[in-house]
């Protein structure tokens, strides 16, 4: 797990933070334009926090028996996975690094993803992990079992990465209904509104930025390891 730092985030680094929502089709257009623009050399590194409007997302193995109920708009993507809901009250995390820079890792950078989500529950109070076998960030639903609050999904074009997580703050989790979420039927999704916790998009966001020079120092360690 990620231990708070002196680090500072590079200045070379934008940050992001989108108040209102912004279709999925948008986003993925404007992500991959900046994926190919950081590989040129021609652009800074990205950190997007953002919203969709409701929106089923299919990755490179997505099922189509895990579609249950298209009865929101389906985009299939480049990114690792299956099937994933987006939606109002859901932050989004779009992380566009350069690994040629940071280390050429693809799981290194997965794990300091999950780790950066993690440590960040862990500022609201709430304990989150990784569940072997299954993708995602897990915690303690309010009925005692496990319960997925985050997804990761990610991928790497020319070392390049694109998409990221998700964590649930409070979306309409019947909406999860539509999709066997990442492929995994015998666990439920939560929220931090579910579990009794009200948090902002703007206070989630400064969380995340709190704990990005960790995260990114995490990647540093990896890289002169």
């Amino acid at each position: 797990m990620l231990q708070k730092r002196n680090h500072m985030a590079t200045n070379e680094l934008e940050w992001r933070k989108s108040g209102a929502t912004i279709s999925y089709r948008t986003a993925l257009d404007e992500m991959t334009a900046r994926n190919a623009a950081i590989a040129a050399g021609e652009a800074e590194e990205l950190i997007w926090l953002l919203e969709h409007p409701p929106v089923y997302t299919a990755g490179t193995s997505a099922a189509a028996a895990d579609l249950l109920d298209p009865r929101f708009e389906v985009v299939e993507t480049g990114r690792g996975g299956r099937y994933t809901y987006h939606g109002p009250g859901q932050r989004i995390g779009y992380v566009l690094l350069d690994l040629s820079r940071r280390g050429r890792d693809v799981r290194a950078f997965v794990h300091a993803l999950e780790d950066w989500v993690i440590a960040t529950l862990s500022d609201f109070g709430v304990e989150g992990w990784r569940a072997e076998g299954r993708i995602g960030i897990w915690t303690r639903d309010i009925d005692g079992t496990e319960a997925k609050i985050g997804a990761i999904g990610v991928r790497v074009r020319r070392w390049v990465t694109m998409h990221g997580f998700s964590v649930n703050l409070s979306p309409d989790l019947s909406h999860f209904s539509g999709i066997v979420p990442c492929g995994i039927s015998d666990f439920g999704v939560t929220s931090l509104e579910r579990l009794g916790l009200s948090v902002a998009p703007e206070q989630w966001d400064r969380a995340m930025e709190a704990r990005a020079a960790d995260f990114l120092g995490a990647l540093e360690e990896n890289r002169s390891s």
